[in-house]
């Protein structure tokens, strides 16, 4: 994904709040699946997060040169 993409991405979901799940109509095992989902979602966000940390670094440095 481009820097343009990226921007162009962010922007457009800034406005845009995540749906959330109705819990009352789930049983408990589907909710503890739902908690098993959402701690695997958060890890897979932080992990874009720390990449996305890595490569404007990396960017920064090699600019700064």
């Amino acid at each position: 994904m481009s820097f343009e993409e990226d921007e162009q991405f962010s922007s457009v979901k800034k406005n845009k709040p995540f749906k959330e799940t109705d819990l009352e109509d789930l049983s408990v095992e589907e909710i503890k699946e739902y908690v098993e989902h959402s701690k695997k979602e958060i890890l897979r966000a932080e992990s874009e997060i720390k990449s996305r940390e890595s490569i404007r670094g990396d960017a920064n440095q090699l600019f700064k040169s």
